[in-house]
């Protein structure tokens, strides 16, 4: 699998093989989650309308959005609440603004009550109405006059000015000091016409007219993310990740699983594959105890990633394979053949299969069952013995480890004989090895006469 693309059949085997263990990590995931709502205390969120009358372009909107949530109206805001153990910074991260369609600034803001979030919402767009009716009233905190209030006053200064200039002109009526009074009116007419067109244009004109329509509705329902939503997304979390490190987990495995494969990482050929019923595996005491319980509970004491047993023939039809395997024995090995099964320690479809081995072979050749370590295979010193043959299944060791397996065979004077991969299958209802297959042909006798004539 680890060269093979990731299929949705994969995603349902780890479901179908897995699923108490994702079942749990889900459940773990929502505690989780839980925690993190009684960590993090609920808020609540509601927002004031404020309207600006007038015609608005959007960069100005986003200006009035960006006054809305400044620290002079935050700070004015948090004045005027008084709540303790909340300073004006703290508001600052509660308070929110946005513009809406129809020149509408919306003013959120957030709190640990229904009550407090309302009475936020509420005073933040009241201080921002006040600050902006100031800032088109020309005054400040700070007294300076900028702005079209400086300018007005300035129109307002060339007007005397004006006025002084066509009093100081000659009270004659010659036709320079006529067309000299005439041209200062027109001047003044023109700065009477500009102002008026600049207050029109203008919308800061407008900012006395903002209106809050209305309080803040008090919010019913916490904001997001709510305590339900937490344990949601824990139990979501967790599942997914559960899932992945099972594909990653499949993707960077190493383990041997063809025939060629496993002969060449231990160095010898292969003389034949044996079933073992998938129903025989039990549990061999040195894997019982609580954590043994436990694995087995959340089903992780079996692989996930290993092809789904198939439905072999029946018990007659295995043992015909072991046979084989031991015929074969015979005909490479001279006598006496004595033999150690190498099974590599926790390969309990091995065991079972170095086992029947034993059986079949009845003495000949003479097999002596081996659990080796493969953390740190160690083999028997060479006695009676005449080499090793290992039994393994396939799909459950590296080269690494299969290579110390043959190392270990080789230090205690064994050469390695053979190879016999075991997989595991459903079995079928048991027969005879002597009785026929139900699907064979029965033998016609014929019978002739002694002379070799025929009737």
């Amino acid at each position: 699998m680890s060269e093979d693309t990731i299929r949705l059949a994969t995603i349902g085997r780890i479901l179908r093989r897995r699923w108490r263990l994702l079942a749990t990590v889900a459940v773990v995931g929502a505690l989780v989650g839980y925690g993190a709502s009684v960590v993090f205390p609920p808020r609540y969120t509601t927002s004031a309308s404020v309207l600006l009358p007038g015609q608005w372009e959007e960069r100005a909107l986003l200006t009035q959005v960006d006054i809305a949530t400044s620290s002079t109206v935050v700070d004015r805001a948090a004045a005027k609440l008084g709540w303790t153990g909340v300073s004006a910074a703290e508001l600052r991260d509660q308070v929110s603004a946005k513009a809406a369609d129809g020149n509408i600034v919306k003013i959120s803001g957030t709190a640990d009550t229904p009550e407090r979030a309302q009475q936020l919402s509420d005073e933040v767009a009241q201080q921002f109405v006040r600050f902006a009716a100031r800032i088109a009233g020309g005054s400040t905190d700070s007294e300076v006059v900028t702005g079209p209030e400086a300018l007005r006053q300035q129109v307002e200064e060339t007007n005397r000015r004006i006025t002084d200039l066509a009093k100081a002109a000659d009270p004659g009526r010659s036709v320079e000091s006529v067309q000299a009074r005439t041209s200062l009116e027109k001047l003044r007419t023109a700065l009477e016409e500009a102002m008026a067109k600049l207050d029109e244009a203008d919308p800061t004109t407008n900012m006395a007219g903002m209106v809050v329509m209305g309080p803040a509705a008090r919010p019913t329902g916490e904001a997001p993310p709510t305590r339900m939503q937490l344990i949601v997304a824990g139990a979501l979390l967790f599942f997914l990740l559960a899932v992945i490190g099972h594909l990653t987990a499949a993707r960077v495995n190493r383990r041997l699983r063809t025939e060629p494969e496993i002969a060449a990482a231990l160095g010898s050929a292969l003389l034949g594959t044996v079933d073992v019923p998938d129903e025989q595996r039990e549990h061999r005491p040195e894997h019982r105890g609580p954590r043994a319980s436990i694995r087995r509970l959340l089903g992780v004491d079996t692989r996930w990633d290993t092809p789904t047993p198939q439905r072999s023939g029946d018990e007659a039809g295995r043992r015909i394979r072991y046979r084989r395997v031991c015929t074969r024995l015979r005909d490479q090995l001279p006598a006496p053949r004595r033999l150690l099964a190498v099974v590599p320690d926790g390969d309990e479809i091995a065991r079972l299969a170095a086992q029947q081995l034993v059986a079949e072979a009845k003495g000949d050749p003479l097999l002596r069952v081996v659990e080796v370590s493969v953390d740190r295979p160690m083999v028997p010193d060479r006695g009676t013995e005449s080499g090793a043959l290992v039994v393994l299944s396939a799909g459950s060791w590296t080269t690494e480890e299969l290579s110390g397996v043959a190392e270990a065979c080789t230090d205690g004077g064994h050469e390695v004989v053979g190879i016999v991969v075991a997989g595991p299958v459903r079995a079928r209802p048991t027969r005879s090895a002597d009785d026929p297959s139900d699907n064979a042909t029965p033998a016609l006798a014929v019978r002739g006469h002694a002379t070799g004539g025929s009737e």
